[in-house]
């Protein structure tokens, strides 16, 4: 909830500037806002600082290749200056990349932006947010709910307390949209519509680093979250009201990643979401049609063609898919037939580890660390027959903003043809 937003508009020679301070009611978090219309004949140098006061000096840059931490300095993207940043980077201009954290127990800075710091004639968004308050609440584990599971370098640990060498843990959510109500709670409100109580249960599943991201995890690394993915998946569809369990990943603000320490979410609900209907439905048909599988002859073609896939193994497939949401999407599924993400056998769960670890380095490296969602399509947990559908995981990379045309007609302009994007991906070398 916004508790006050101002906005300040104004001038840097011809080019208009308009800055929007967000202020959050029971958040602690500023987020800061400027627009940037490029009018100026020569390029501009843009510096904006921030007065923190910090106990701790200690800065960390997290440069496109790692990150850097250095004692008593301010951050500083100047491009003359020999500082941490490769001097190869820098072209015509400086590049803004989400690069500067600021990170101790009082404050933190991250900095985002959309297009190249200097531009001639082209909006350019800047986004700055202003952690503010304590400590990061997931490097502060001990901070949150009493855990459901922990795990240290591949291995489950037993016990309630998360102890110092946790890696995973899984935690329900401090804020959560679902709560596990006692009973299920439906009524109409006139002609038209139907209120129901949101019953169910929301879970966090936080890895340790602050800094480092799933497309910068070693396989092992990967692996150990799907194993808490799935452990809580069997968990879960045990409980009471629990019809269908959806797992998701938010990565940068743009994906809708409120925290920046990385982490990932599992909801369960008594209702099927609208999008997992129509392709349940569509692979239902298809069965009913021929008697095999949609998902599995799209792969065979995929495999015959080659020119969408982004990465295969043994036991996965990772295409660019035909019909793209967005530019760059990725579907990684099993090569062989299944229905059920919680059935996957320890074996697979590495190859499946490979196959999601690849295609998110692919994107790290190629789009330069972008935002994205990636999310669990499977077979709903309610008892019934679904063994016509295919399980998969779905990326997303956040490249555009959805407008009036995509939202209303429902149609997405992408902007690059799945083969291309397929290609680009595949040359990228991790």
């Amino acid at each position: 909830p916004i508790s006050t937003k101002v906005s300040i508009e104004g001038k840097i020679r011809e080019s208009a500037t308009r800055q929007e301070i967000i202020l959050y009611k029971d958040i602690a978090r500023i987020d800061v806002v400027d627009i940037i219309k490029w009018e100026a004949g020569q390029p501009l140098r843009i510096q904006q600082l921030f007065p923190l006061q910090i106990r701790n000096s200690q800065v960390n840059y997290g440069i496109p290749y790692g990150v850097n931490s250095f004692e008593n300095v301010q951050p500083d993207a100047g491009p003359k200056r020999r500082d941490e940043i490769p001097e190869n980077i820098w072209k015509c201009s400086r590049e803004i990349q989400k690069w500067i954290d600021v990170s101790n127990e009082e404050y933190g800075v991250v900095v985002a932006s959309n297009q190249r710091a200097v531009e001639v004639e082209k909006l350019s968004l800047i986004k700055f947010n202003l952690i503010r308050g304590t400590q990061c609440p997931f490097c502060k584990i001990s901070s949150q709910e009493i855990p459901t599971l922990i795990f240290n370098k591949g291995k489950k640990i037993s016990g309630g307390k998360i102890p110092p060498n946790w890696t995973t843990v899984a935690i329900p959510n401090k804020y959560p949209a679902f709560i596990p109500y006692p009973r299920l709670e439906e009524r109409k409100e006139g002609e038209f519509y139907q209120r129901m109580n949101a019953v169910g249960f929301h879970e966090v599943v936080v890895t340790k680093d602050h800094l480092k991201s799933l497309g910068q995890f070693k396989v092992g690394e990967v692996k150990e979250v799907m194993d808490i993915y799935q452990q809580r998946y069997l968990d879960l569809m045990k409980k009471d009201f629990v019809n269908y369990i959806f797992i998701f990943h938010n990565h940068g603000p743009e994906a809708g990643a409120s925290i920046f320490h990385p982490h990932s979410q599992i909801i369960t609900t008594p209702l099927i979401d609208v999008d997992l209907k129509r392709a349940l439905l569509r692979s239902e048909e298809y069965y009913k049609k021929t008697g095999g599988c949609i998902y599995c002859k799209m792969n065979e073609w995929e495999r015959k063609k080659k020119k969408r896939i982004v990465f295969e193994n043994k036991e996965f497939i990772a295409v660019c898919p035909f019909a793209s949401k967005s530019a760059f999407q990725i579907i990684i599924s099993p090569k062989s037939h299944s229905p059920y993400f919680e059935k996957i056998k320890e074996k697979e769960k590495w190859f499946l580890a490979e196959a999601l670890g690849t295609a998110l380095k692919k994107l790290y490296k190629g789009l330069n660390d972008p935002a994205y969602n990636f999310y669990l399509h499977t077979a709903p947990c309610d008892g019934k027959d679904y063994s016509y559908y295919h399980w998969h995981l779905t990326i997303l990379p956040k490249t555009a903003i959805w407008a009036g045309f995509e939202l209303g007609a429902g149609m997405e302009i992408s902007v690059i043809e799945p083969e291309k994007a397929a290609a680009y991906l595949r040359k990228q070398k991790i």
